[in-house]
C-alpha cells in the first residue's frame, strides 16, 4: 500500500459517521410533515450527494435527487388530488360518473400529495449519499461474523453484476470496431460467448483465490467443530421466542411471555456470538475514527434534536380542513443545516467517498 492510498484511507469520512448520518436523515424526515422542513432536508441531502460524487465517474444511481423530486411531487400532488376529494378550496370538479377520479378537486389534496413526494424525495436522496459515499463492500465488512459465508456471497454477487456490465460494454465497443452491426437475436452471439467466457473465467480465478486464502478449510473446520450445538442454540431460542410470543398475544401471560422472550433473545445473541468468535477474520486496511467524522456526527445529531426539540407544534402539518401557511421556526431551519456537515469536511480536506480501491476483506484458516 503507497502513501497516497494510506493518507486517503486516513482521511476519508468512516462508514459509520455515513450511517449515523443516514439514520438521522431518516429519523428526521420521518417524524415531520411540514413542507418547509422537508424541502429544506431535501436540498441539503441533494448538495451532499453532489459533493460527494467522484468526478469523471457515472454515478450508481439511476436518477438524481432532485430529478427523482421534480418528477415524483408532481406525480404524488396529481394523484392524491384525483383520489382524495377532501378539503374547502375548490380548484375544478370532474364529472360525478367517472368512476373513483370524479369529484371535487381541491387545493388541500394537492398540497398533501405533494408533502408525502417531498417524503419520498428526500428518503431517495438520502439513500442516494450513501449509495454514492460508501462502496457496497465496506458495508458488508459491518455484517457480524457470524454470517461471513452469508457476506462473502453478497460481495462475490455485489462485484459480479457492475464487472459483467463493464465487460459487456467493451465487448460490445471492440466487436462495433470490427464492423459488428446489431439487428437481430443472431447478432448477440458474437456479444454472448465472449461474455460467457470471461464470466467462467473470473469465477475459476476467484474460485483459487480464496482457496489460497484458506477460505474452504476453514468453513470445513468450522463445520465440523461447532455447526450441531449451533443449530441447537438456534432451535432452542427460536423455540423460546415463539413460546414467549403465544404467551402474551393467545394466553396473556405477559409476565412469563416477557421472560420467555427475553430469554430467547439472549440465547440467539450468545450463539451468534459464540459462532463469531470461532470465525478469524484479517481486514486488509482499518479505517480510524478522525475528527471529521466526530462533526458529521455531532452534525447529525444538531439535526435531529433541532427538529424534535425547537418544532414540537410546527413540524406536525396538515392543510387540511383549509389551506393555510405551514409554520416555520427559523431555530429548526439553522439546526436542518447540521446535514451539510460532510460539506464542511471537505472543505477542510477531507475525502467524502472512501477510496475506490480499497481491497475487499481477507480470509484465513
Amino acid at each position: 500500500m503507497n502513501r497516497k492510498s494510506q493518507i486517503a484511507n486516513r482521511k476519508s469520512l468512516h462508514p459509520l459517521a455515513w450511517l449515523a448520518w443516514l439514520g438521522s436523515a431518516l429519523v428526521a424526515t420521518s417524524i415531520t410533515r411540514n413542507p418547509l422542513y422537508l424541502l429544506l432536508m431535501l436540498l441539503s441531502f441533494a448538495l451532499v450527494a453532489q459533493a460527494v460524487q467522484r468526478p469523471g465517474e457515472s454515478p450508481p444511481i439511476p436518477i438524481a435527487p432532485l430529478r427523482f423530486a421534480l418528477f415524483v411531487v408532481p406525480v404524488a400532488a396529481l394523484l392524491n388530488a384525483l383520489l382524495s376529494h377532501f378539503g374547502e378550496t375548490v380548484l375544478l370538479r370532474l364529472p360525478p360518473r367517472i368512476p373513483i377520479v370524479g369529484g371535487a378537486i381541491t387545493a388541500e389534496a394537492l398540497v398533501y400529495g405533494a408533502t408525502n413526494g417531498l417524503v419520498l424525495a428526500a428518503l431517495f436522496a438520502a439513500f442516494a449519499v450513501l449509495n454514492l459515499a460508501v462502496p457496497v463492500r465496506d458495508l458488508i465488512r459491518f455484517v457480524p461474523k457470524a454470517f461471513y459465508p452469508v457476506a462473502v456471497v453478497i460481495s462475490i454477487a455485489v462485484s459480479f453484476v457492475p464487472t459483467t456490465l463493464r465487460q459487456l460494454q467493451q465487448i460490445r465497443e471492440a466487436q462495433a470496431v470490427r464492423g459488428h452491426r446489431m439487428r437481430g437475436l443472431r447478432d448477440w452471439l458474437p456479444l454472448f460467448m465472449p461474455l460467457l467466457v470471461g464470466g467462467l473465467e473470473r469465477a475459476f480465478q476467484l474460485a483459487e483465490a480464496m482457496t489460497a486464502r484458506g477460505f474452504a478449510e476453514s468453513a470445513a473446520i468450522q463445520k465440523g467443530a461447532g455447526l450441531d450445538l449451533t443449530q441447537f442454540g438456534l432451535i432452542v431460542g427460536l423455540a423460546l421466542l415463539l413460546g414467549g410470543a403465544l404467551l402474551r398475544i393467545i394466553w396473556g401471560y405477559d409476565v412469563w411471555g416477557w421472560v420467555l422472550l427475553l430469554a430467547g433473545s439472549l440465547a440467539v445473541l450468545l450463539v451468534l456470538w459464540w459462532r463469531g468468535h470461532q470465525v478469524v477474520r484479517t481486514t486488509y486496511r482499518q479505517r480510524s475514527w478522525s475528527r471529521q467524522d466526530w462533526g458529521v456526527l455531532i452534525g447529525a445529531a444538531v439535526a435531529l434534536l433541532g427538529l424534535w426539540g425547537f418544532s414540537q407544534t410546527s413540524r406536525a402539518y396538515a392543510p387540511y380542513p383549509q389551506l393555510s401557511l405551514p409554520p416555520f421556526n427559523p431555530w429548526t431551519g439553522i439546526a436542518l443545516l447540521g446535514f451539510l456537515a460532510p460539506l464542511v469536511a471537505r472543505d477542510r480536506g477531507c475525502p467524502l467517498m472512501t477510496p475506490s480501491q480499497s481491497p475487499s476483506p481477507g480470509w484465513r484458516g
